[in-house]
């Protein structure tokens, strides 16, 4: 196994690489932003991938996805991410849940051994409960706001939600914790980009926004088990 992990290993050592081995993290979201975050912990030595979506393939997907081409189309997004990961370490152990979840199937994920929730869904309403049960199991967790819209990856960061700007999805959420009288401070992926208006209600995006997210998303889950600072 380690081999494959040897370049990783120079720079966090063994003991590290080992520790990165027994921890799960679970994506909610296996688009543009959670295909690109389970690429890199897969290639991070995670040793248990829990893969949350219950979408296919479509052909508007190939510009930003990692697995979508032209042989993936109508095939699940979770099974793909399952085969690619098993190509990358065969060793991870990999957890399919292929099911759209709302408000109240989040309760079930949460049955599960988590050590870090990604979530990368589009569902508001799912996303509102992932917080509330996240802070009420105390699992670590990031929240990722808009990518669609948006042309500049230099302008994504990882803040916290009180600390967001232009983005609908930060206002509907900053209104949700006052409301719900939430004093955590919530982690969030966000970009300070505005995003650009169009006439389709459908987000337009490019290859390197969702995919700058998911790998930045990835980045701070190694570090947080890493106990390194992360900004």
């Amino acid at each position: 196994m380690w081999p494959r992990f040897s370049r990783l290993e120079k720079l966090i050592g063994k003991e590290s690489l080992e520790n990165l081995n027994k921890k799960s993290v679970l994506i909610l979201g296996c688009g543009g932003v959670g295909g690109f975050v389970v690429e890199a912990l897969a290639r991070s030595n995670i040793g248990t991938l829990i893969l949350v979506d219950y979408d296919i393939v479509d052909v508007s997907n190939i510009n930003r996805q990692i697995i979508a081409t032209d042989k993936t189309i109508g095939k699940k997004k979770t099974a793909l991410l399952k085969m690619r990961i098993q190509q990358i370490n065969p060793l991870c152990n990999v957890v399919l849940i292929d099911k759209f979840i709302d408000a109240v199937d989040v309760l079930k994920l949460f049955k599960l051994k988590i050590d870090f929730l990604v979530d990368a869904c589009d569902t508001i309403t799912t996303k509102k409960e992932i917080i509330k049960q996240c802070l009420l199991n105390k699992i670590p967790f990031i929240t990722c706001l808009g990518t669609g819209n948006r042309f500049d990856p230099s302008k994504l960061k990882i803040t916290t939600l009180d600390n967001t700007s232009y983005d609908p999805i930060a206002r509907i959420l900053r209104k949700f914790v006052r409301d719900e009288k939430i004093t955590n401070k919530i982690t969030v992926l966000a970009s300070t980009e505005k995003p650009l208006k169009l006439s389709d209600r459908t987000p337009g995006s490019t290859a390197f926004v969702p995919a700058s997210a998911g790998l930045l998303i990835a980045s701070y889950v190694v570090n947080f088990f890493l106990k390194k600072e992360v900004h």
